[in-house]
């Protein structure tokens, strides 16, 4: 599994917009890709998947743009990949047959396994909400992976 750019922006995005809670109103695309060196145009359209999935909310107008649909408490990594990236998975398998009744060699146990690693990727990534990652960047938690 590999997290896309799309992924990876937006979660940026997602962030910048965490570590800003004291700016009143919405924050426009221009700034949030000032601050986070972003290209415009390609995180307009992110966005719009991030706003379709219910995670921010836009204002139009002049002093539009855009805030968290949620608290950052309620918003988790997981579910900011997977708004743009589609469902988090190792590989586009089907299940297993139980029981053993596989139709090739040791098929099914290695499809278990794919399903059981892409399982633990989603609980590892829901682990993670955007608060935390803003106070990770903070340095008011302890960096990730370093506990």
């Amino acid at each position: 599994m590999r997290v896309s750019t799309r992924g990876d922006y937006a979660s940026r995005a997602l962030l910048s917009l965490a570590l800003h809670p004291e700016d009143s109103g919405p924050t426009s695309v221009r700034d949030i890709a000032e601050r986070t060196g972003l290209p415009q145009p390609y995180l307009e359209q992110i966005l719009q998947a991030l706003k379709g999935a219910g995670l921010v909310r836009s204002k139009r107008g002049a002093n539009g743009g855009y805030t968290l649909a949620r608290p950052a408490e309620d918003i988790r990594l997981s579910e900011i990949v997977s708004a743009v990236d589609g469902p988090i998975s190792l590989g586009d398998f089907k299940e297993p047959h139980q029981g053993g009744s596989c139709e090739h060699e040791g098929q099914c146990v290695l499809l278990a396994i794919w399903l059981h690693v892409g399982d633990k990727l989603n609980e590892f990534l829901d682990a993670y909400t955007l608060a935390d990652i803003a106070k990770a960047s903070q340095g008011l938690l302890p960096w990730p992976g370093t506990n």
